[in-house]
């Protein structure tokens, strides 16, 4: 490891000695260091962060830079927002956990040196993710239309709900009353939809999960379909707009658009260390077998 780009977006006061401990150890072992340019010009605006180092914005310079990681440090959030960046580079991915429950952000803040010496020693393995594309038209996300988690539509500030034609490989396969309705991929089973009353899908398993948001119509259940599939949508609004989402990001559309879900033709790569289960991740992160009565 040569080269990392540090990634954050917000930070608490509480939450810079961590980012500092981080640095320390990335100096103390003669890693070059490049910062995420919104995130360095936050830190010197908000904590008078007077340090000089090299920063970039770009999936190209990650590339020109001969970028080796990228480090995340905040929640599950910022690293969805670091995949944007990341791309289709294959530059992986490790997260420092500032946040909550940490599904992808594996590394706690009290163990920082030790997971950057793991990373050091080679004792780590990628886990790779699959994503989901949104094909539009027109286009939105400026191009940058794929997502770790989740894609969504949902009503906008209208009281109204939002009627969803789906079509599974263009056979139709339900209409949604509702709120509104996700796709996620696995990776985003333990997010959005998972509050949604979703399943909980394992990394890997190849999937899409269709989730409705408070359904009108108490048959209508969360799906779990092959993500080779293609999933295409029909949207009715009496107000004509409403939102559409990928991970954290999201615009405002019309029934005019045309709206496409497949899987992405990359992944990202996300570090875990030697030992790491998810059903052992999830199994402490949500706790189950704990009898809270005693």
């Amino acid at each position: 490891m040569k080269r990392v780009l540090v990634y954050g977006q917000i930070l608490k006061d509480s939450h810079m000695k961590y980012l500092k401990i981080l640095l320390q150890k990335l100096k103390k072992e003669g890693i070059e260091v490049y910062f995420f340019t919104p995130f360095l010009q936050y830190l010197k605006k908000d904590f008078g962060f007077d340090k000089n180092h090299k920063c970039l914005s770009t999936t190209d310079e990650l590339l020109m830079n001969d970028i080796d990681f990228l480090i995340s440090i905040g929640g599950d959030g910022t690293i969805l927002n670091s995949a944007v960046l990341v791309h289709d580079s294959n530059i992986p991915i490790i997260g420092i956990n500032l946040g909550r429950l940490g599904f992808l952000a594996i590394v706690e803040k009290n163990i920082i040196t030790e997971a950057i010496d793991n990373i050091i020693n080679g004792n780590y393995v990628l886990q790779q993710r699959s994503l989901l594309n949104l094909v539009s038209e027109p286009e939105l996300f400026d191009g940058d239309s794929f997502a770790l988690n989740d894609f969504t539509m949902h009503k906008s500030a209208s009281s109204s709900v939002i009627v969803v034609h789906t079509y599974l490989n263009g056979i139709f396969l339900n209409t949604y009353w509702a709120d509104g309705l996700i796709v996620s991929t696995p990776t985003g089973s333990t997010g959005y939809s998972l509050s949604c009353g979703g399943p909980i899908v394992f990394p890997g398993s190849g999937n899409f999960v269709i989730t409705p948001v408070a359904p009108h119509n108490l048959t209508m259940r969360p799906i779990v379909v092959p993500d080779d599939s293609e999933l295409s949508f029909e949207v009715e609004t009496r107000t004509d707009s409403f939102l559409v989402t990928l991970d954290s990001r999201y615009e405002t559309i019309t029934q005019k658009h045309k709206l496409i879900i497949k899987k992405a033709n990359f992944k990202i790569n996300l570090i875990v260390f030697e030992g790491y289960e998810f059903s052992k991740s999830i199994r402490n992160k949500l706790n189950w077998g704990n009898d809270k009565r005693n």
